[in-house]
């Protein structure tokens, strides 16, 4: 896309596809916030990056068998999730140890499957650095699906998630099911992950879905005032990037979190100096 005026950025909005990137990157904001928040307070962040890299390999899987790469992320985003689990609850190793098996297998495994292929190309970039301007409308579709079950969930049990983040063991006394819980949450951490990987792309995902929460934290409201301001800051971080990344013809996903390191950096200031 070639670098446009101001005049012309209120016309961009005439156009599908920037509708679906504004739509798809709304969405995805909204959940990623969200989850994102619980991901920090339960000292876990770093899960996102081990199993964005390990769904590389389901990637590569995808495009080296021509199925929808969709289906292929999703299973080893699951698979990696359930290995890390795995490896935490057997003691087999740490959490951070665990996420770097995981994330060094899928990596490798895509890796071998691209070389298998013939080298990389256009498709396997985007999903490494986001693509969200190309944003399909099936694409849309499954997104908006995922987001409107996510948001259903954290809605519904945002309590329950909340006790056992902090407290595992009080939370089984009280006859939470904390099992059933904990499962639920880790696949929508998966699912979520997978569908924010077209707006970021596999190397800024952890970014995207940490910044929004660490900054709202800053703020010391209550769990619900962080969770919205969370979710307020993820939608300013998505929406100005992409008009950003369209006055200045630059990559979305770079402005995106870009600018979400920007308003952390400047909350973080305000806080010191306050």
């Amino acid at each position: 896309m070639a670098e446009i005026g101001l005049n012309d950025l209120a016309d961009l909005l005439g156009y599908q596809f920037f509708q679906f990137a504004l739509i798809g990157g709304i969405l995805v904001a909204i959940t990623c916030s969200w989850i994102g928040l619980f991901l920090i307070l339960k000292k876990q962040s770093m899960i996102t990056d081990g199993i964005a890299h390990s769904v590389f390999g389901g990637i590569a899987l995808g495009l080296f068998l021509g199925i929808n790469v969709l289906w292929t992320s999703l299973a080893t985003a699951l698979a990696s999730m359930t290995g890390i689990t795995y490896l935490r609850k057997k003691g087999m190793a740490q959490s951070d140890s665990a996420i770097a098996v995981m994330m060094a297998l899928g990596f490798s495994t895509g890796l071998i499957l691209i070389s298998l292929a013939g080298g990389f190309n256009v498709d396997v970039f985007s999903y490494l650095f986001g693509s969200i301007l190309t944003i399909s409308k099936g694409e849309i579709y499954s997104v908006a699906t995922v987001a409107i079950l996510a948001i259903a969930y954290l809605w519904t049990f945002h309590r329950e998630l909340l006790s056992l983040t902090f407290d595992e063991e009080d939370s089984r006394l009280l006859g939470l099911p904390v099992t059933l819980l904990s499962v639920s949450f880790n696949i929508l951490v998966a699912v979520a992950i997978v569908i924010s990987i077209k707006v970021v792309g596999i190397i800024l995902v952890t970014a995207f879905m940490v910044l929004p929460g660490l900054t709202a934290i800053q703020f010391n409201l209550s769990f619900k005032g962080t969770a919205v301001t969370s979710i307020l800051i993820g939608l300013v971080g998505v929406i100005s990037g992409i008009f950003l990344s369209a006055l200045f013809d630059v990559a979305a996903s770079g402005v995106i979190v870009f600018v979400m390191v920007g308003i952390f950096v400047t909350s973080a200031i305000y806080n010191k100096l306050g």
